[in-house]
């Protein structure tokens, strides 16, 4: 099991170089073909908040057109400053770039073309108007059916060494757990992290960890009271704490980026981690202080 291919939608944001720099992270530890595509969102939301004039319209798709051509040329410009080759029509599998050109605009096309790719990697979305949007990975989650990498604000320097699942014993959990599988196989230190209250019922982190040690994999459960905090700030401190203890710059690889699937949309609560290092929603909404024991 491995990840050879890695999907990128590209468009002008302020988190596209960490989301870039991500994906590379990911694509050198295997020997991964990365692909962009300028992502743009539907001209059809436009027409429906506002209807416009057809010279209006053709402005809409100039500049669509515009923003295309700067995405491709941020994106290739980028891997071929890191030293990454563009694919050729043979099936290489070493270390490359792709672009695919006129991909259909909307965020759904995200979802849909994610299902022919290991993994799609997007920005953590924000409030600020230059932030990634929430449902480019609304859609992306709900409809791949694929693992999701979302990049930290800035890019971490290293990813996937030392890995924290936010166990809540879902089905969804397992699922992302087990596309994450690559990952945690090449991982130097796994945490199994459960908060008390904050699950389901299922199987229990240390039935996970036991699991995932069969599987060569050394994890180790743990379990923690939530002392007043939600889940999801439960697990963003207990990602903190772990990063200060190791003196580690790059932190555990869920206290900047983590891999998130889903199955079902009315689950969606961005409250509360539910993948491997998931915490990330957690630490964006919400950044009240951990308490200290």
């Amino acid at each position: 099991m491995s990840i050879k291919t890695i999907l990128v939608p590209t468009e002008q944001h302020d988190l596209m170089t960490s989301t870039l720099e991500t994906a590379v992270l990911l694509a050198r530890k295997f020997e991964s073909y990365i692909e962009g595509f300028a992502l743009r969102p539907a001209i059809d939301n436009f027409v429906a908040m506002d209807p416009v004039s057809s010279m209006a319209m053709a402005t809409v798709k100039q500049n669509d057109a515009e923003a295309a051509k700067q995405s491709r040329a941020s994106f290739e410009s980028f891997m071929r400053d890191r030293g990454i080759q563009r694919a050729g029509d043979a099936k290489s599998p070493s270390l490359s770039y792709g672009w695919l050109e006129a991909a259909p605009d909307g965020d759904d096309f995200v979802g849909s073309y994610g299902r022919v790719f290991d993994i799609t990697v997007l920005g953590r979305p924000g409030d600020n108007p230059q932030s990634p949007r929430m449902v480019t990975l609304e859609a992306a989650l709900f409809e791949s059916g694929r693992a999701i990498l979302i990049a930290p604000p800035s890019p971490p320097p290293r990813l996937g060494e030392n890995v924290l699942i936010a166990w809540n014993c879902s089905t969804e959990q397992a699922l992302t757990t087990q596309l994450a599988m690559p990952i945690l196989r090449r991982a130097t230190r796994v945490t199994v992290l459960t908060v008390e209250g904050g699950t389901v019922p299922g199987p229990t982190g240390a039935q996970l960890a036991r699991s995932l040690q069969l599987n060569g994999i050394a994890a180790e459960p743990v379990t923690v009271s939530p002392e007043r905090r939600t889940t999801g700030e439960t697990a963003a401190c207990r990602l903190l704490r772990v990063r200060e203890s190791l003196c580690d710059p790059g932190g555990p690889s869920g206290a900047g980026a983590g891999i998130r699937c889903r199955r079902r949309r009315g689950e969606f609560d961005g409250n509360r981690p539910d993948a491997g290092g998931g915490a990330h929603g957690t630490l964006h909404r919400r950044r009240r202080r951990c308490a200290r024991p």
